[in-house]
């Protein structure tokens, strides 16, 4: 009996000690948001500055962001998406499809970035119309890369060496995990309401990795790989007033 009401009290004291830190929480300098993506890899298996586009595939997140002030905010991310790369989808240069090198990783990332409201529009009373932000932050990508050469036409690069030690090295190199990544972007977001926003954003992410495809030696090792989002979600701000503007100084 004494065993159930100790469990009791200490069930009740947990309750009432989450219950007081939730009351002391200042929602009105909180966004929280949900998205969906389109994830673009950059990289040896693409031809194309603008990235493999080709073989876009979806993904989405959600974030939690703390507002300091009228024009700054920190957000934390967490997204997941597929990143894939396939050399037989370009026809140019022909030498793509012999070689016929592709990959897919599912990707895993949680990040931290600085936003700044060009405009200066954080908070639920001061949220109206358009508004631009930039951001910037640290971050890091899980990732399970599945690299595939087997249907590489041995035939049409039997004059070159390079080809085949470099998979040899590439086949001995163990593939990562975790990816830093540095992630850097500008969107726009356009208040419904008072609460609610809808944004767009762009999402670069720098990484100093060139095997996020599996393959550098026998591909291009001069550059690292990369991928970049593009995305569009809702954003919900709580309250009515907030607390964001400095204190006025007394004399």
């Amino acid at each position: 009996m004494k065993s159930i009401q100790k469990k009791g009290l200490l069930i009740t004291s947990l309750i009432f000690v989450n219950g007081y830190l939730f009351a002391q929480i200042d929602f009105s300098k909180f966004e929280i948001g949900a998205y969906g993506s389109a994830y673009v890899y950059q990289g040896d298996l693409t031809p194309s500055r603008l990235g493999s586009l080709a073989t876009t595939k979806p993904g989405g997140g959600i974030f939690v962001s703390r507002l300091v002030n009228r024009a700054f905010a920190i957000r934390a991310n967490f997204s997941y998406g597929t990143l894939y790369g396939n050399d037989a989808v370009y026809s140019s240069p022909a030498w793509r499809k012999e070689r016929n090198f592709n990959f897919s990783t599912p990707l895993l990332e949680t990040s931290l970035t600085a936003v700044w409201n060009i405009l200066g529009k954080n908070g639920a009373e001061n949220n109206y119309g358009f508004s631009p932000y930039l951001f910037a932050g640290i971050g890091v990508a899980f990732v399970h890369i599945r690299r595939d050469w087997s249907n590489l036409n041995t035939s049409y690069f039997s004059g070159e060496t390079g080809i085949f030690n470099g998979l040899a090295e590439d086949e001995a190199h163990r593939l990562p995990n975790i990816i830093p990544v540095i992630p850097v972007g500008a969107g726009v977001r356009y208040a419904i309401n008072r609460h609610f926003s809808a944004n767009m954003e762009f999402t670069y992410r720098l990484t100093r990795t060139d095997y996020l495809d599996g393959f550098s030696k026998a591909a291009d090792p001069s550059k690292n790989d990369h991928y970049y989002t593009l995305s569009a979600g809702l954003i919900y701000t709580f309250g009515k007033k907030s607390n964001l503007d400095c204190p006025k100084m007394k004399y």
